[in-house]
């Protein structure tokens, strides 16, 4: 019976380590936090949306970084599998907006104990505050080949074969302090740099923000360009920050901008409030707003087009006066108006740091690996799975999916007898 340690207690390790049980392996999962899943217990704001449903075509052009090493897994372990694995395991799942999978409980704490039961029946050996040192190699003619780990605490531990799921350095606070690209660097494998994904957007316009601070903007598009190039469109939900803006437009909008504005480039950001009308159609409500309230200022009558602690920052940007009456509001002035509510206009500047990032962009070099097995191509024995990896998506429950497919997938085969 091959003997397999598992690095790491969070999505991929626990699904690593349930695979590898379940295959007929003798597994020990190491976690040096004082329980599993810690990460887990904070998605999707406490839910968990732990994939997502759409077809498994689309949920592999969600992936930003290195879609095509991630063909094997997925075949693997698709979404398919991930919700039948869920449900098999006593979490009730349903589908939601945007085909977002989440427990029927709302609980992220139902998927974790999901795993926990999988990984009783599997018979693996839990060990909480068992923090990793180093890995313990062996020479095997010409191969270099992993023989285990050893602890902080000095003990050492013998293996056929380890898997590393540390994670990567996003949430640090739950323990993802990058323990995994010291060990892998060890075992020879190349680590890309790394930097925050899924992570808020800072503007220049800080006081602006600060007057916007707690906003939350519904069904609007905004769009980033560099120059005149557009580099991001989307539609959803935006909410203002005392540093910027947030939410899963601007969390998704960074992970496909945030190389640009890591090399200090600033990006005209603009938020079309109404993108159900056309300029045309827009015009036509303006008119019909002003004629019915001839003798009102203008700022009590923006209250029925846009929030009310927006409306500052439309006048600005249109450089009207809220006094003015809606009888004096000139063709120039209404098509201003117009330009502000389909463009209103920022500068986004950079990006929040690893406290706040959902994911690591970045990681261990996925050609370090076979993408067949998440075996190492340094060391024999060494797997690698979850975000530890140079692998990440955007927002929707697809980089859980990433764990699960790579997890299982680095879980079975080093379960394979050699």
């Amino acid at each position: 019976m091959r003997q397999i340690i598992v690095v790491g207690g969070g999505a991929a390790g626990m699904m690593a380590a349930a695979a590898a049980g379940a295959a007929g392996a003798r597994v020990t999962l190491l976690e040096k936090n004082e329980k599993l899943g810690k990460k887990i217990y904070i998605t999707g704001k406490g839910r968990c949306n732990l994939t997502n449903a759409a077809p498994m075509r689309e949920v592999q052009a969600q992936v930003v970084s290195n879609p095509r090493f991630l063909y094997s897994a997925f075949q693997a372990f698709t979404n398919e599998d991930t919700m039948r694995f869920f449900e098999a395991a006593g979490c009730p799942l349903k589908v939601e907006r945007g085909d977002r999978v989440f427990p029927v409980s709302d609980h992220a704490s139902d998927v974790i104990r999901a795993l926990e039961r999988e990984m009783q029946a599997a018979g693996v050996r839990v060990r909480l505050h068992a923090e990793v040192r180093e890995l313990l190699f062996a020479e095997e003619g010409e191969t270099r080949a992993v023989a285990g780990v050893s602890l902080t605490s000095g003990e050492e531990l013998s293996a056929d074969a380890v898997i590393l799921a540390t994670g990567g350095i996003s949430y640090p606070a739950t323990g993802s302090t990058g323990d995994g690209y010291r060990f892998a660097e060890a075992a020879g494998m190349t680590v890309t740099e790394r930097y925050p994904s899924l992570v808020p957007l800072i503007l220049k316009e800080q006081e602006s923000c600060a007057a916007l601070q707690g906003l939350s903007l519904k069904n609007v598009t905004i769009t980033l360009r560099d120059g005149k190039k557009k580099v991001y469109e989307g539609f959803g939900e935006a909410l203002f920050t005392h540093f910027g803006m947030s939410g899963p437009l601007l969390l998704s909008a960074s992970a496909l901008v945030g190389p640009l504005l890591r090399t200090k480039k600033e990006l005209n950001l603009r938020i079309d409030l109404k993108p159900a009308l056309t300029e045309e159609q827009l015009e036509q409500r303006l008119l019909r707003e002003f004629d019915a309230n001839k003798n009102k200022s203008l700022k009590n009558i923006l209250p029925s087009l846009f929030p009310q602690s927006l409306i500052p920052e439309v006048l600005r940007q249109s450089d009207i006066s809220g006094e003015k009456k809606a009888r004096d509001i000139t063709k120039a002035e209404r098509a201003a108006l117009r330009q502000a509510t389909k463009g209103l206009c920022f500068t986004a500047t950079g990006l929040r740091g690893f406290n706040e990032a959902v994911v690591t962009k970045g990681g261990v070099s996925v050609r370090s690996l076979s993408p067949a097995t998440l075996e190492s191509k340094t060391v024999k024995g060494l797997y690698l799975a979850g975000e530890l990896l140079d692998l990440d998506a955007m927002t929707g429950g697809f980089n859980l999916q990433i764990a699960w497919s790579t997890g299982m997938l680095a879980g079975q085969s080093a379960a394979e007898p050699k």
